[in-house]
């Protein structure tokens, strides 16, 4: 497929969206801006894209397809200047953003243009961040939300998804409410929760000075979603405030039903809380990709030596297997250590199983 694709944004989604389209479509000029000039510099370096524009002007007006993968504050203000610039009547314009009512709502300036918004999530994502981390398998088998207005005519969905073939992602069309209170509750207040019960460890430590040393491991891991970006997730929860006040509230009656099971201590209803939860949460697809990031977490009982972990992460390069973190966990005293391995795929994952099991003699045990 011929034509100009203009990426506002050379991050991670940014990035990764470019080597898609140009897999797909080797035909296509990928041409990208970013505000930050050695981010642009460095995904021309990559290939990631064909030219370099230096302003988001000179990028867009010959665009047959514009992508805004920006903060969702940015995406505001870039969708105000694209509707000022003389864009080519048939362009396509969509986002990444991780909400979607107000941009889709402020895209109504395009609208009035003649030009067709396509709002747009892709919800993948990686440990990693920068151009420099793009690939092209990022958004394979994930969720790809699409929220266009009633007025967008489904040719032009069309034409959008035969852009993002390449993605090789799973295409669903909501309204971008539906899309808000989705991602509202398996996204958004997630992250919420998870900063909030470290906020609250953190106070408690003040006091308990062993709790970060038993926090190690377990804790971190339930705890992740928390190390995400402060100031993305300040524009997140902005963006989504009335649909996470309403889950805040529900959670706060959670929370004070939970209580007065405690206080009664109603043992059979207090089973039953974690048996539903155990239930449903076992039967959540295990292969697919979600909202948040998967983990693929390999446990490794290593001894304690001199360069055993660069022996282990030696036997994965020379298998050419990427690990996206490495870590100990101080849960054995003396002989042996547990390294935890993150990998990006559970294919990689079960690689390096594979691969370590075959090259080491003196691990005790691997396991998931």
């Amino acid at each position: 497929m011929k034509g100009r694709v203009f990426v506002i944004g050379l991050g991670l989604i940014g990035g990764s969206l470019a080597l898609c389209i140009k897999k797909e479509h080797n035909e296509a000029t990928i041409v990208g801006y970013d505000i930050n000039s050695e981010q642009a510099r460095l995904a021309k370096m990559l290939g990631v894209i064909d030219i370099i524009s230096e302003t988001i002007h000179d990028g867009a007006i010959n665009a047959d397809l514009i992508i805004i993968a920006a903060p969702v504050k940015e995406t505001e203000t870039i969708i105000q200047l694209l509707s000022e610039l003389p864009l080519n009547p048939q362009v396509i314009i969509t986002d990444t953003g991780s909400t979607k009512s107000k941009i889709v709502a402020n895209s109504i300036s395009l609208k009035q243009k003649g030009f067709t918004f396509i709002g747009g999530h892709p919800m993948a994502g990686s440990h990693k961040s920068g151009v420099s981390a793009a690939k092209e398998i990022l958004f394979e088998n994930a969720f790809y939300l699409l929220t266009p207005e009633e007025y967008v005519e489904k040719s032009r969905v069309d034409d959008l998804i035969h852009w993002l073939n390449g993605t090789k992602a799973k295409f669903l069309t909501i309204s971008p409410k539906n899309h808000d209170y989705l991602t509202g509750i398996v996204s958004h207040f997630p992250h919420i929760i998870a900063a909030s019960i470290v906020r609250q460890t953190e106070k408690l430590a003040q006091e308990q000075t062993l709790i970060p040393r038993l926090a190690a491991g377990g804790f971190r891991d339930i705890t992740r979603i928390a190390s995400s970006s402060p100031e993305m997730w300040k524009d997140i929860l902005l963006h989504n405030k009335e649909i996470l006040i309403e889950l805040l509230n529900e959670w706060q009656e959670e929370m004070f039903w939970v209580k007065d099971l405690l206080e009664k201590e109603d043992s059979s209803a207090i089973f039953d809380y974690f048996q539903q939860a155990k239930q449903f949460r076992d039967g959540l697809p295990v292969r697919e990709k979600g909202a948040i990031p998967a983990f693929y977490d390999l446990y490794v009982d290593v001894p304690d030596y001199p360069g055993v972990i660069s022996e282990i992460t030696g036997y994965l390069a020379k298998e050419t297997i990427s690990i996206t973190n490495i870590r100990i966990l101080e849960t054995r005293e003396d002989i042996n250590g547990v390294l935890v391995i993150s990998f990006q795929t559970e294919e990689d994952r079960l690689r390096a199983e594979r691969c370590i099991r075959s090259y080491s003699s003196y691990v005790t045990s691997i396991g998931s």
